[in-house]
C-alpha cells in the first residue's frame, strides 16, 4: 500500500479499480462511442492510446498524465458525467488542464447524484507504481491509497 497526496479539483470519495495511461487521454476520441452511439461501458476508442485502447472506463479510478486533445474536452467530460459513463475518478500525475477542470467542476456542481472525483499533481512516482487493476481509494483531502 501507498498513499499520494493530491489537489482537489473535484470534491468526492470513491474506491475502485484502477485503469493507467502513461500517454495523454483525448477525451473525445477516448468518449466517443459512449457519448454518440449508447456504449454504456465507454470502451475507450483512441486508438493512439494504447495503453486505454479497447478498454471500458466506467466505474475504474483513471490514472493518467494529462488530458489532450480539442477544446471539446470539458465539454465531453461533462457530458459523459451526464449519462452516468464517467470514470469512477479521474487521477492525474500533472495539472489538469483547464479544460478538463471546467468540465469536471461543472460536472460537480450541475449534477445531481453524480460523482467523479478529480485529482491532480499527484506525481510521476504516482504513475511509475499504479497498474491496472489495482485498489485505489480518494479521500476527500486529496489523498489516494493504491493496494
Amino acid at each position: 500500500m501507498k498513499e499520494f497526496k493530491g489537489r482537489v479539483v473535484a470534491p468526492g470519495t470513491v474506491t475502485a479499480p484502477a485503469l493507467v495511461s502513461h500517454g495523454g487521454l483525448n477525451t473525445l476520441a477516448s468518449f466517443q462511442k459512449a457519448l454518440q452511439f449508447g456504449d454504456k461501458k465507454a470502451t475507450c476508442g483512441d486508438q493512439n492510446n494504447p495503453d486505454l485502447y479497447g478498454k471500458e472506463m466506467v466505474g475504474k479510478a483513471l490514472c493518467l498524465p494529462m488530458t489532450i486533445g480539442s477544446t471539446t474536452g470539458g465539454l465531453v467530460l461533462y457530458c459523459a458525467c451526464a449519462m452516468k459513463r464517467q470514470p469512477a475518478c479521474l487521477l492525474f500525475s500533472e495539472h489538469i488542464d483547464s479544460l478538463a477542470a471546467a468540465g469536471s467542476v461543472l460536472a460537480s456542481v450541475w449534477l445531481d447524484e453524480v460523482s467523479m472525483p478529480v485529482i491532480d499533481c499527484l506525481g510521476k512516482d504516482f504513475l511509475d507504481y499504479v497498474k491496472d487493476g489495482m485498489s485505489i481509494t480518494v479521500k476527500d483531502d486529496g489523498t489516494v491509497v493504491v493496494e
